[in-house]
């Protein structure tokens, strides 16, 4: 079959499909691209000519910025579990450079993406070409070597015979749930578009079976050996519970044996907020409920967790003097941290076995008891700062409780950078394992309304919530186009606070004073940034885009707006809220510390003082190396 290598290419992606449970699905599912030289004349001609044979093959997304449509990938690959994602093609040179950063979002977070970055002419007759980056040490070197780093797959295609290895190689990363994350393919510009002889074999429907590896049998003993001699075990659920589809599976456990439940960034939905188990959030940004079983604990089991220093308040959680800790992942790497013991499985695999193994064991009834006070404790905090009342402007947990109570049991609030993931983290009533979506592995400003796209692309039925600063949106808003292109329904409540509202208070716990985390103008005397407002109008740049534009000012106009949102058709496009909230307004605490250095040295009051808490606080920090040893192994 003589096809180009791009043709190819698209073919072959075509045909990949994932199976897990006896389910199948489309690997790639589509194509985000923007096209200059190094992909138009290669893939971009590939993705026409599919597009005209089969419009449903291999479906073209037009993108507004590569690193957006990258965000919007892996968005979608989180929604689907991990089973299904999209491929996203660039230029060579800048257009490759700028999906780098989405790559880390993808490879930090252990999702799926297949990135298609158009690179030089292979023959190097056209040599260098336009945005090529010459090393003169090293000729072979281009920048799309910048991917090597953060992707778990990287091949750069010279020749065509070198295809069939790099395309099965990319796809058993992408489908491999302890390996994935950003595969690379560089596609030098000439090659794509270079003519080929192919196997017919290469093109057939191939189905990668995505697998629940079960607990080796004696490190399951181990395992079930260390929770019976638990007398204050608690949970830490991570994203692994929600990719493997494992949350029955967790409150099945849980409730067998009565260990209550934490939950990460990545895990929040794991069990719905208010099942009396559900300790919620844990760590920096935890619950103070979850945050003192933690450090109580004298066994945490953690599943499908890979520990942050969020996750650990950097280390602090956790402060039994001999707290142990199981470790159930996919990725032995994980399963070790902490000096942990190892149950190298899927999560759902493991929870069964767990239960089984368990069986007739329970923690005692006033520890399960006391888990269910602090659930329903910290809920009446969540109450409260959901209806704070806050004047004159209201304060963001306000507009977290609105966003809230408009979305229905299925309904998804994406978010990723700025105070609202932490306020996130302990206040949103999570109700499905998939209502819930903040990029928090890599925090990065500019995901969410990109984000937002993909995870509405990837699950049409729900209705997307994005929650975006003013910070992050000047960041990156431009898929907003996209979404108004392919009428892409998405909410996107930005909320105004004039400045960078996390940092500025990070700053000012550090003694700095929230130096250059506001938006204001250079003040003639002080010569300083700290004049008036900025006349920034963020509405009016959305309603430039097409989208439609809502703004209010108070809690009760918001409350009606997103109503009127969550009844738009499904095909209406995107619509932007817009509130101004006040950056000063705060949160409940977490009561928890999160390492972040203060200068040792310096000449301002609040930088001393803010040290000595540092120094105070780092005296709490463990290595969690393993317990002290009292000569067993009990």
């Amino acid at each position: 079959m003589r096809l180009t290598v791009a043709q190819a290419t698209v073919r072959f992606l075509a045909a990949q499909f994932t199976e897990r449970d006896g389910v199948e699905h489309r690997l790639i599912e589509g194509c985000f691209g923007i096209f200059g030289h190094g992909n138009v004349a290669g893939l971009g001609e590939a993705l026409l000519e599919a597009e005209l044979s089969d419009p449903r093959a291999l479906p073209y997304h037009q993108a507004r910025n590569e690193q957006g449509m990258v965000h919007a990938a892996v968005g979608y690959a989180r929604m689907r579990n991990r089973l299904s994602t999209l491929a996203c093609t660039s230029s060579i040179g800048p257009g490759a450079t700028n999906m780098v950063t989405g790559a880390a979002v993808a490879t930090i977070n252990r999702l799926p993406v297949l990135l298609l970055p158009g690179d030089v002419f292979a023959t190097r007759v056209a040599d260098p070409v336009l945005q090529q980056l010459e090393v003169p040490h090293a000729p072979e070197v281009t920048v799309n070597d910048a991917f090597r780093p953060v992707s778990r797959f990287f091949d750069r295609v010279w020749r065509p015979e070198q295809l069939p290895a790099a395309l099965l190689g990319a796809m058993r990363v992408l489908t491999d749930p302890a390996e994935t994350g950003a595969v690379t393919l560089a596609m030098p510009q000439d090659v794509q578009a270079e003519a080929y002889d192919w196997p017919a074999e290469l093109f057939a429907k191939r189905v990668w079976h995505v697998p629940r590896a079960v607990p080796e049998p004696a490190a399951l003993d181990r395992a079930v050996s260390v929770v019976r001699s638990a007398r204050r075990p608690l949970i830490v659920a991570g994203g692994g519970v929600i990719y493997s589809e494992a949350t029955d599976a967790l409150r099945a456990f849980a409730e067998a044996t009565g260990i209550p439940v934490a939950e990460t960034q990545a895990g929040k939905g794991s069990l719905p907020y208010d099942h009396p188990l559900a300790l919620g959030a844990v760590g920096a940004t935890g619950t103070p409920g979850a945050n003192r079983f933690a450090r109580e604990a004298d066994v945490v089991i953690g599943i499908g967790t890979r520990y942050s220093d969020f996750t650990t308040a950097s280390r602090t959680a956790f402060q039994d003097p001999g707290v142990r800790f199981v470790n159930v992942n996919v990725a032995g790497f994980d399963g070790a941290k902490h000096a942990g013991l190892p149950l190298v499985a899927d999560a759902r695999a493991a929870l069964e076995a767990l239960t089984e193994a368990l069986a007739g064991w329970q923690v005692p009834p006033s520890y399960r008891a006391g888990a269910a006070r602090a659930n329903t404790e910290w809920d009446a905090v969540v109450e409260a700062a959901y209806t704070a009342g806050h004047q004159p402007l209201p304060a963001q947990t306000e507009v977290i409780g609105a966003v809230n109570e408009a979305g229905g049991p299925r309904d998804v609030v994406v978010n990723a950078a700025g105070s609202m993931p932490g306020e996130l983290h302990k206040l949103w009533r999570t109700r499905d394992p998939k209502g819930y979506h903040v990029e928090y592995g890599y925090s990065t400003m500019g995901y969410e309304i990109a984000a937002g796209v993909g995870v509405r692309m990837a699950a049409p039925d729900r209705d997307v919530f994005v929650l975006v600063g003013d910070g992050s949106y000047l960041m990156m808003a431009q898929e907003l186009v996209t979404a108004v292109q392919e009428r892409i329904k998405i909410v996107v409540v930005l909320v105004q606070n004039h400045g960078f509202a996390s940092i500025g208070s990070l700053s000012e716990s550090l003694g700095s004073q929230r130096f250059g985390t506001a938006y204001r103008f250079r003040d003639a005397a002080s010569g300083r940034l700290d004049g008036d407002v900025l006349p920034v109008d963020l509405a009016a740049n959305a309603a430039s885009l097409g989208v439609r534009v809502v703004r209010v000012t108070t809690v009760a106009e918001l409350r009606s707006a997103l109503r009127d949102a969550k009844a738009a058709p499904a095909d209406s496009g995107p619509v932007l809220i817009h509130v101004e909230t006040d950056p000063l307004a705060g949160a409940p605490d977490s009561d928890a510390w999160w390492d972040v250095p203060v200068s040792e040295t310096a000449a301002l009051d609040t930088t001393r003082a803010a040290r000595a808490e540092y120094e105070r606080q780092k005296k709490a920090q463990r290595p969690l190396a393993g317990p002290a040893s009292d000569g067993s192994d009990a």
